[in-house]
């Protein structure tokens, strides 16, 4: 299988590059221009603008799945805007080209906490990050208005850390998962293996799910 990956280099697409070409699948990385990159037996290079919906649907013909680590910087002094003109244009072109299946990686900002309540809105959520999380809310929300594509997000615990492949995780839904201790946390080794054994074996089409230790 040849899997598009947007977002190769970051934290969390670095990860799941390397999950993917473990697992034996041909990637094909969708770059900004001006990214470096370091060749890799089994991955492919095509230079994209995510915001070019016209190039992104031509660079994701043929493709038998899209993983989209997207973001749009987390410094950025327009990321809401951003962050949401990308995800809508990835979806347009994933849509145009007849992606068979595309995964999103969200955030935990809009995992529920409460009744009614997501972390997002809640007191103690760090001010610098809420650009992000609001725009990865509305990203999902707007997904899930879309019924002509397999689509499936991905909520990382509160707490996505480096680490090594435990290969041992738990899995949950719209709510925020904790440990006994209150902890919500995992590697992102193991989120990325959980978003790898989603696409392998589906099994939240059309919704989104979380993991966490």
């Amino acid at each position: 299988m040849k899997i598009a990956l947007i977002g190769a280099t970051g934290f969390v697409g670095s990860a799941v590059l390397e999950e993917l070409l473990t697992c034996g699948y041909t990637v094909r990385a969708l770059l900004r221009p001006t990214t470096a990159w370091t060749p890799r037996i089994g991955a492919e290079v095509h230079r994209v603008d995510v915001m070019d919906t016209a190039a992104l649907t031509v660079a994701l013909k043929g493709v038998d799945a899209l993983v989209s680590a997207f973001n749009a910087g987390w410094l950025n002094p327009t990321l809401y805007d951003d962050f949401l003109h990308g995800s809508d244009s990835i979806t347009a072109a994933a849509r145009a080209a007849q992606v068979p299946r595309m995964l999103v990686v969200g955030g935990a900002g809009s995992l529920y906490v409460a009744p009614g309540v997501q972390l997002v809105d809640t007191p103690q959520f760090p001010p610098e990050w809420k650009p992000g999380a609001l725009a990865a809310r509305e990203a999902l929300n707007r997904l899930r208005d879309v019924s002509d594509l397999d689509w499936t997000f991905i909520s990382p615990p509160a707490h996505l850390d480096p680490g090594p492949r435990s290969g041992h995780y738990r899995v949950g839904g719209d709510q925020l998962l904790t440990d006994k201790q209150g902890h919500s946390g995992i590697t992102v080794a193991d989120f990325a293996m959980a978003l790898v054994n989603e696409l392998e074996i589906p099994r939240h089409r059309r919704q989104r799910f979380t993991v966490a230790y």
